[in-house]
């Protein structure tokens, strides 16, 4: 063999100028070529090529090797064997890829990240989705938002957000929770609310119930009442013929208790009060024309015009003694009514039928 300066051979210098590797190692190498075998053929600065081939190689988004890489890309794998019987390196890119995947979920799953993963497979237990096409993870029906009347065959291939709560990669039992995470992002979402809402602050709400007291509005964060009377002037109106579940009606915040989580809205459509015109409006003494608008044992509510009521009570209906007020009136009778008290502080208008009788008592359309 040629000898070279310091005793030397040709084959130590060679030796040399090539790094050295050794079985299990992991190392990074430029792509020479791709075949259609789907083998890919690496230089990794040795005195051979190191290839891949198509069993060793993994894809997590489920490619073919050509697919995801081009020559002279760079990538990573494990050295299994210094000469594999043809002269080549031998190599595995699954292995390299397999553990820095899940050294990459541990890590995630430690630092409590938010997945977002492809639905793979649905049964009646739950839902299967696989992290970068090699960890399953298994979404329990319990655990998922998946309401009682749904398919649940409607989820495969959805894309859905969760986050670990058990990693057990001894058993393989690793469980995802998307509930867990609505839970978190509501939590946020309640105390980003409550930091914020004051006073006077006007929001976009969502009616989600009506009671005869009044109503609930989303307004994005929490539900707030508002009371009817905050929906209209008058004393006896019916909130349902006001508003509508699900209507989207424009609010104000009229109170706020943030220890106990409550506040009170009231609704700008309301419009201006009434009562402020009443003293120029009318007197007693006056007649005026009336719709009967509830009865109740002690009387009957009757309104002037909208957001004004006056009550004319049981001994006012009429000169003989009833038991009930339905026995002359019912509700949308219109009738003459005499105005005998007005009381402004405390909004109350006393009516009398009664001593308008003997006169047309009976309301006529003009």
């Amino acid at each position: 063999m040629e000898k070279f300066e310091d005793n030397f051979t040709f084959e130590d210098i060679i030796n040399q100028t090539f790094k050295e590797i050794k079985v299990g190692s992991t190392i990074t190498g430029t792509i020479v070529d791709i075949n259609d075998k789907g083998e890919i053929f690496v230089d990794i600065g040795y005195k051979a090529d190191g290839i891949i081939p198509r069993n060793e190689y993994f894809s997590e988004n489920d490619l073919e090797p050509a697919e995801e890489y081009k020559v002279g890309d760079k990538i990573k794998a494990d050295v299994l064997k210094l000469n594999d019987g043809q002269g080549n390196v031998l190599m595995s890119c699954k292995h390299a890829k397999i553990k820095e995947i899940r050294r990459e979920f541990k890590e995630k799953v430690e630092n409590r990240y938010i997945f977002e993963e492809t639905v793979k497979q649905v049964n009646k237990n739950g839902l299967v989705v696989l992290y970068k096409n090699l960890i399953r993870i298994f979404i329990p029906i319990s655990l998922s938002d998946i309401g009682r009347d749904e398919n649940i065959d409607t989820y495969k291939e959805k894309k859905v957000k969760f986050r670990i709560i058990e990693n057990d990669e001894r058993a393989k039992k690793i469980i995802g929770s998307v509930k867990d995470l609505i839970e978190e992002e509501k939590k946020e979402k309640e105390e980003q609310f409550w930091n914020n809402i004051e006073v006077g602050k006007k929001y976009k709400g969502i009616v989600t119930s009506i009671s005869d007291y009044g109503a609930f509005v989303d307004i994005g964060g929490a539900q707030g009442l508002l009371h009817i009377s905050e929906m209209a002037w008058g004393r006896n109106q019916n909130p349902r013929d006001i508003l509508q579940v699900g209507q989207e009606i424009e609010v104000k915040v009229k109170e706020v208790d943030k220890d106990n989580k409550r506040f009170k809205l009231s609704y700008e459509k309301k419009g201006p009060n009434p009562w402020n015109k009443v003293e120029e409006k009318y007197h007693v003494g006056d007649v005026v024309k009336v719709k009967i608008s509830k009865l109740m044992p002690f009387g009957a509510f009757a309104e002037l015009e909208k957001g004004i009521e006056g009550l004319v009570h049981i001994s006012q209906i009429c000169e003989r003694k009833i038991a009930k007020p339905e026995e002359e009136l019912k509700v949308g009778q219109k009738v003459n009514a005499k105005i005998i008290d007005i009381d402004l502080e405390n909004k109350k208008i006393e009516l009398s039928i009664r001593e308008l009788e003997g006169t047309s008592q009976e309301y006529k359309e003009e």
